[in-house]
């Protein structure tokens, strides 16, 4: 099946899970990122258990802090 992943489209397996294209992208730090799917955040106790498919848009976001 095709994705997009960061903007670029990837052929990957069928069920594909959000955790295992963590590891598969070598997303670092992986505790801190926050993905979305088709623009809607997907809660990181799920990655194992949400499957991607055919067609998805998948962004890795990380949300830094600080200033004064």
């Amino acid at each position: 099946m095709t994705i997009t992943v960061a903007g670029n489209k990837k052929e990957v397996a069928d069920n594909l899970t959000v955790a295992q294209l963590i590891i598969d992208e070598n997303v670092e730090p992986p505790e801190y990122v926050t993905v979305t799917i088709n623009d809607e955040f997907v809660k990181s106790g799920t990655f194992e258990e949400t499957t991607l498919k055919d067609g998805d848009v998948v962004e890795f976001l990380y949300f830094m802090g600080g200033g004064q």
